[in-house]
């Protein structure tokens, strides 16, 4: 199964986690003029899910996106935890700025999938997703997800509520086990095939072979790979990084410098060289990331660059 329409519309989707307040506040004239910026950039794919800012992602997306012609955009969201009233007198404890009401309850089931899609809706101000994603079953209950949760995804699709649906995690092998129920269209591949590692190779030529399309996401993983010459300190997974994976990103860095290309440039370029890997999804809190990462998306990167990486084993051949 594959999606049926092109995930390839623009330079790559807009992640939306950032404008749900990822680890800081951002304001809603920022989170706008962050939506503003993709748009002008060409961008017309936007990834955003309830998890992220506990709705506000996707109330600021829909906001942003009001008023332009639904057709000429793709959205894409998640289902799998609802929102629910929480005790509102802390902050979240998932890594977003926001106040912890409302709260995250897992619910696989297909009652559930369906009102997750359907606040979904509500908060984003749209009458339909184009792609729902089952998000990080492997998190509460992998069994559950696939044998409740994708299931019910798929009615949705065949009553034509949503277009595609998939899995999204940085699991390989929940991943692999969601492409295994024959269910899947696409899945959301979170910092497993990048230019620093690449442990869901055997998955992405999997993916190729059965048809499954595959969204890459956590490019610069986490942080590692968006400066053109790391340094220690740096976020890897949302970590600091450890030595040697700083050591490898230099010396990745050192190659891509003799061939005028920047870390971060092939870092975007590298996961679209595999053929399941339709689009990739680059997260931003600001329109100058947003620009910064679209004049590095139109950088032509040389094959012979990718040649070196592999004669050096910093790629495998």
């Amino acid at each position: 199964m594959s999606v049926p329409f092109d995930l390839d519309v623009g330079p790559f989707w807009l992640g939306c986690a950032g404008i749900g307040n990822l680890l800081r506040e951002v304001s809603d004239e920022d989170a706008r003029a962050t939506v503003d910026a993709a748009w002008d950039a060409g961008v017309r794919g936007f990834d955003t899910a309830p998890h992220y800012g506990v709705g506000l992602s996707e109330r600021r997306l829909g906001a942003a996106l009001a008023g332009r012609p639904r057709d000429s955009y793709r959205v894409s969201t998640k289902v799998g935890r609802l929102l629910v009233p929480g005790p509102g007198d802390g902050v979240d404890a998932d890594g977003f700025a926001v106040p912890d009401d409302p709260v995250r309850q897992w619910d696989p089931s297909a009652s559930g999938v369906r009102r997750s899609l359907d606040e979904s809706l509500v908060r984003l101000g749209l009458d339909h997703v184009d792609v729902a994603y089952l998000h990080d079953p492997d998190v509460y209950s992998l069994s559950d997800g696939l044998t409740q949760a994708l299931p019910a995804l798929a009615s949705l699709r065949d009553e034509g509520v949503v277009q595609a649906v998939g899995v999204g995690s940085n699991s390989v092998s929940a991943l692999s086990a969601a492409v295994d129920t024959g269910i899947c269209d696409v899945i959301m591949l979170a910092g497993r095939y990048t230019l620093l590692e690449q442990p869901a190779a055997e998955l992405v030529s999997r993916c190729a072979s059965l048809g499954v399309d595959v969204v890459a996401v956590g490019v610069y993983n986490s942080g590692l790979l968006s400066n053109p010459l790391p340094a220690p300190g740096t976020t890897y997974d949302y970590a600091p990084a450890p030595t040697p994976l700083v050591d490898r990103a230099r010396a990745l860095a050192a190659v891509c410098s003799r061939h005028g290309v920047t870390l971060p440039e092939a870092a975007l370029a590298f996961p679209r060289r595999a053929p399941a890997v339709r689009t990739v999804a680059v997260g931003a809190q600001s329109a100058a990331q947003v620009r910064e990462n679209a004049a590095r998306a139109a950088v032509s990167v040389p094959d012979a660059l990718w040649a070196d990486l592999e004669a050096a084993a910093l790629l495998p051949a």
